[in-house]
């Protein structure tokens, strides 16, 4: 009994079709998982901004949902010293929001807002905010 052989263009065929198939699926997710990555579209205060005190609060725009459970957000004052923000209950999606607690100082200087949120590509995103404290 013999058996049935394919063609040896069938064959060439289906190796040229496994060895494609790990890009077909590089081009499919690599352009999705690179815009999801959380990206700062707004912040109030704004980067570079010259304030006369500490703003009443912070708030920051993303260009996709965050995990709000997995982000932060800390106050960097002019000597280094940071301190953790308690972020405001989720009211949107794609916002961070906290106040400053009372003691969170008023010296002049360089100040920033680092954040780092979890996007939902999965991915971590870090960043700042510089801003200055003008003095008085």
């Amino acid at each position: 009994m013999t058996s049935p052989t394919l063609p040896a263009r069938s064959g060439r065929h289906l190796l040229l079709g496994f060895l494609a198939l790990p890009l077909l699926w590089l081009s499919l997710l690599w352009p999705g998982a690179a815009a999801a990555h959380a990206v700062v579209v707004s912040s109030e205060p704004t980067a570079g901004a010259e304030l006369a005190a500490l703003p009443k609060r912070f708030v920051i725009h993303f260009n996709s949902r965050i995990d709000h459970a997995r982000s932060r957000l800390v106050l960097v004052g002019p000597d280094g010293a940071q301190k953790a923000l308690d972020l405001a209950p989720e009211l949107e999606p794609t916002l961070l929001e906290a106040v400053p607690s009372a003691g969170a100082g008023s010296a002049p200087g360089a100040w920033r807002i680092r954040w780092q949120v979890l996007a939902v590509d999965g991915h971590i995103t870090r960043g700042d905010i510089p801003f200055t404290l003008k003095s008085r």
